[in-house]
């Protein structure tokens, strides 16, 4: 089975969500873009999404996560952030923060966001409308 116009039209990655005592979720920004978004990004080769969100988080914060401590939160999906006519189709996963993250590699600076902050105009699509709701327990579910 080949893949057709939308498969081509979907990027898909791996995100991670770390909250503080405060509720808040670390969010980025990469160089060039005026959106904050979740840790995380493309998988390489052979890679699990697990394995993704852990570089990607060695490579964007400078922190080392533990892979038993990843949680699926879920997979979400929104229009690309950085894209046009693009979806970010996103495993998210849930991890307990570690360190003390800064900005490394593309990451031009950091947020941390409260989730019932949803409405904020600076944050992806896939934050502000899929999952920041799930984490703020506001989400409508549909049957």
């Amino acid at each position: 089975m080949g893949r057709g116009p939308a498969d081509e039209r979907r990027i898909v990655v791996s995100a991670v969500v770390m909250r503080d005592d405060a509720g808040r979720v670390l969010t980025v920004r990469k160089t060039g873009s005026h959106l904050f978004m979740f840790p995380g990004g493309k998988l390489d080769p052979g890679e699990t999404f697990a394995e993704a969100a852990v570089r990607e988080a060695r490579e964007e914060l400078g922190v080392d996560l533990d892979s038993r401590s990843l949680r699926t939160l879920g997979t979400f999906a929104a229009p690309a952030a950085n894209e046009a006519g693009y979806t970010v189709v996103a495993e998210v996963f849930t991890h307990p923060p570690v360190g003390d993250p800064i900005a490394c590699a593309e990451i031009a600076e950091l947020a941390w966001v409260h989730p019932r902050s949803a409405a904020h105009a600076d944050l992806a699509p896939l934050l502000r409308d899929a999952v920041f709701p799930v984490l703020a327990g506001t989400a409508r579910h549909t049957d």
